[in-house]
């Protein structure tokens, strides 16, 4: 039987650790080895209400909200076999880079999506356990789109659908001992790999309206 086994309140500090992680050099708050501008911060109003929020500071670094279950109380990871539910509105300024993504140990890391403005309707794909990925354009997919999207972590495929529909299955998966943390954030480019946000442009947003993760957590019968 599959049931809901975690719904993201991203306010609840039991849940959610906020402006740092070890997926960062040295836990954060900065990881510029990754031609990023974040500054991470800890401040609620990047992040607590579902908003992740990036802003430009006078130093060239960008203040950026994220929120992780790494380190929190609660320590909620997902496993093999777990489908993660989520809706969120993309960001429509160039230069912001949202996520939603895990990671536990080094690795573990399997991007739900990655998403540049300037690339306007195209979601990056990828398990990194087991290297795949795909470049997934879909007319839904927009600046300031809202899109709905599940991922099935599977041991041996991971299976990502948008609005309802299969868009890829890597035929990899993750493995049965698979178990990462959530991460959510929205970074900023450094203009490498995706432009740098515009002159002018101080501010951007991305919102996830909610996020849950369903199990199936049948009893295997008696003798099996």
């Amino acid at each position: 039987m599959e049931r809901t086994v975690f719904v993201a309140d991203f306010a609840d500090e039991r849940q959610w650790v906020a402006g740092r992680t070890w997926a960062y050099p040295d836990g954060g708050p900065v990881n510029p080895r990754d031609n990023k501008l974040d500054h991470l911060t800890d401040d609620p109003s990047y992040s607590r209400s579902g908003v992740f929020r990036a802003t430009r500071r006078a130093d060239g670094w960008w203040d950026a909200g994220l929120l992780t279950t790494e380190g929190s109380a609660d320590a909620f990871m997902v496993r093999a076999g777990d489908v993660l539910h989520t809706h969120y509105r993309l960001p429509e300024e160039i230069g912001a880079w949202p996520a939603i993504w895990t990671w536990r140990d080094g690795g573990n890391e399997v991007d739900v999506f990655e998403y540049h403005p300037d690339n306007a309707d195209l979601l990056e794909l990828t398990n990194h356990v087991r290297p795949a990925r795909r470049y997934v354009r879909n007319q839904a997919v927009a600046p300031g789109a809202w899109v709905e999207q599940e991922v099935v972590f599977g041991a041996d495929s991971v299976v990502w659908s948008l609005n309802g529909r299969e868009v890829f299955a890597d035929g990899r998966g993750v493995g049965a001992d698979w178990r990462a943390f959530l991460i959510v954030n929205l970074s900023v480019c450094a203009g490498r790999y995706h432009p740098a946000p515009l002159p002018g442009v101080d501010e951007m947003a991305f919102e996830v309206g909610f996020l849950e993760v369903r199990r199936d957590t049948a009893e295997p019968p008696a003798g099996g």
